[in-house]
């Protein structure tokens, strides 16, 4: 069975996804959660906290690959800096513990979850329902992200 870690970066608040394939080809959630570091951190505290749940689920989890949102460029630069380097550790942890890299763009995800390249979030986050058992707990948008993003590297690699 391939476990995929999926990732929607963030340093405020972390969409965190395991799926696996089962042996009827399926795949499934084994684990979900949205992570949120406390805002009176300073920002490398954040940080640090960020490296350390990833790495705490990479134990845990064991999964083979990372998948994780390409960085969209939003009018906030200060904002696009600092998810650039929550992207960073987290790249770096998965890359220490010998996990692949995939990386999907905002219309790859869309595609590879919906068919629609330029579908909206309800559109993905109903697919999402369709396709996995996705319950009412998992209603955090960074979690669904998530979930999307790692069920987005099971249709582009092919495992």
């Amino acid at each position: 069975m391939t476990r995929i870690l999926g990732i929607d970066p963030g340093y405020e608040r972390l969409g965190i996804a395991v799926l696996e394939k089962t042996k009827q080809g399926k795949e499934q959630v084994i684990f979900s959660e949205c992570f949120k570091t406390p805002l009176k951190l300073e920002f490398p505290e954040r940080l640090k906290l960020i490296g350390e749940e990833a790495g705490n689920v990479i134990k845990k989890y064991k999964p083979e690959v990372l998948a994780i949102e390409t960085l969209f460029i939003n009018t906030n630069q200060k904002t696009a800096m600092r998810v650039a380097e929550a992207r960073g550790v987290i790249i770096y942890e998965s890359v220490q513990a010998g996990l692949k890299i995939f990386e999907a763009s905002p219309p790859q995800i869309k595609l590879a979850t919906t068919g629609d390249g330029k579908a909206d979030k309800a559109q993905i986050n109903k697919m999402l329902k369709m396709l996995l058992a996705v319950d009412k707990s998992m209603a955090s948008d960074d979690e669904l992200d998530a979930i999307a993003v790692a069920l987005t590297a099971f249709a582009y690699i092919r495992v």
